[in-house]
């Protein structure tokens, strides 16, 4: 799937919130090597970097667009390009930090306690993830999908379903935690501008069925995605479209 920096970033406030929240919630002093797994464009991993300027601090990305973006930043920083899901370093980190990404990979219940082996003692893995595809943005995407129109090349696309209930989290890092804090925020993020919603889908969520698409085809796609949405989430008389957005967090402590 190709990422495009500007488009996600459009939100950029907003995206990096869950982020700024998270980060608080870690409770480390001083930690020596801090890890961004899915930076993107770096906009998380510069809030690690404000926290800890002291710290050897890595970003890792799967998309060579979000790093060359995240390289532009003022502060120092290393960028791996890697696919998560793949991911074994040599060494290991005092704060594993994930902000949106984890969702957009399967197996959760072999790939958190995989990550936590790359921990060091005392370590810390944050990690933030969108719990809201049961909100008309998403299963919108999946009515159109059933179309005939589109509905053999859509066969099998998939957006994060891969994210689990708070318990199902608690039960799977509970084996190797000294202390798990886990909770979930529903924002009603307010949006400005004409098709806010259609917008801020167009850089996460509705991207694999896009990309999955081309042509008239995709066009056609996203014209119908547009005007559903649009009536799915209005926008009000003075502008704004209200955008409830519900996210679950955790830390865990080794």
């Amino acid at each position: 799937m190709a990422w495009d920096p500007k488009v996600y970033l459009a939100f950029g406030e907003e995206r990096t919130r869950p982020a700024r929240e998270l980060l608080a919630r870690i409770n480390a002093d001083d930690p020596r090597r801090i890890v961004d797994l899915g930076c993107g464009p770096g906009n998380s991993t510069a809030l690690l970097a404000a926290r800890w300027p002291a710290a050897d601090l890595e970003g890792v990305d799967n998309s060579e667009a979000m790093l060359n973006d995240a390289r532009k930043a003022s502060f120092k920083a290393h960028w791996t390009l890697a696919d998560v899901g793949n991911w074994n370093p040599s060494e290991t980190y005092d704060v594993i930090f994930s902000n949106a990404t984890l969702q957009w990979i399967g197996d959760h219940a072999n790939l958190l306690p995989q990550i936590v082996t790359h921990l060091a003692k005392d370590g810390l893995f944050a990690f933030q993830v969108p719990r809201n595809f049961g909100e008309p943005c998403h299963t919108l995407i999946h009515e159109i999908a059933q179309d005939p129109r589109w509905k053999d090349k859509l066969a099998g696309v998939r957006d994060w379903w891969n994210v689990q209930e708070p318990e199902i989290y608690f039960e799977i890092l509970e084996p190797f935690a000294r202390s798990i804090d886990i909770w979930e925020t529903r924002y009603v993020q307010v949006l400005e501008g004409e098709d806010a919603v259609f917008r801020w889908m167009s850089g996460t969520g509705l991207r694999p069925f896009a990309d999955a698409l081309e042509g008239a085809a995709r066009e056609a796609f996203l014209a119908e995605y547009r005007a559903r949405v649009a009536r799915a989430y209005p926008r009000r008389a003075s502008g704004a479209t209200l955008y409830p957005f519900q996210r679950l967090f955790c830390v865990v402590q080794v």
